[in-house]
């Protein structure tokens, strides 16, 4: 019974099919021909306007003007310590030191401390513009690694102006500590004095 349902089924298939194909030429022919006799529209021709670009181009800034003086040269401030031991050569470019011997007698081989790097103060600023001159004396102690602290201004003309720049100046001093039975010691009691002169 299956056999003869497929057997039905494909002859109805075919039947069906080869009427389909018959009757398509058949329609064909019967369609309305007169919508392929129509003129076709024509789309406008789509123009762009011509643009011009515009590249910008980087500008260089003016160059600063040159000032019509340069500056005037500071004199550096001079210095000199009250009671160093021994006659050093400052390693600092530009600076003059003056150092004397008055620690009665001692010698480097003494294990006495020795000055290393002296730096030179800046001029204050309040100082300069008023044509102000003087000095100022700073005490401090020269520590067992060859630093310096406690650091104060005892002798300072005129006052009120150059505590502060020596007192600066005075911690970045160095020194060559002093040893004694072979091991470094403080030296308390050590005075510089800072001479602050402008270029006439």
């Amino acid at each position: 019974m299956n056999i003869i349902r497929l057997l039905i089924g494909a002859v109805l298939a075919f039947v069906v099919t080869a009427s389909l194909f018959i009757l398509m030429p058949y329609l064909i022919e019967m369609a309305d021909k007169t919508l392929d006799e129509k003129p076709r529209t024509k789309l406008a021709d789509i123009q762009m306007p011509d643009t011009k670009i515009e590249t910008m181009k980087d500008s260089k800034p003016d160059k600063p003007k040159e000032p019509d003086e340069p500056p005037p040269d500071m004199e550096q401030p001079e210095m000199e310590d009250i009671n160093p031991n021994l006659d050093v050569v400052n390693m600092t470019p530009a600076q003059s030191v003056d150092l004397t011997n008055t620690a009665g007698g001692l010698s480097a081989s003494d294990g006495e401390y020795l000055p290393i790097v002296k730096v030179a103060p800046i001029y204050p600023r309040r100082a300069q513009s008023r044509g102000v001159t003087g000095y100022c004396t700073v005490e401090y102690t020269v520590t067992k690694a060859g630093t310096t602290r406690d650091i104060v201004a005892v002798d300072c003309e005129p006052s009120g102006y150059f505590e502060r720049a020596s007192i600066k100046a005075a911690e970045k001093f160095k020194y060559k500590p002093r040893v004694s039975d072979g091991e470094p010691i403080e030296v308390p009691g050590i005075q510089n004095r800072f001479t602050y002169e402008l270029e006439k």
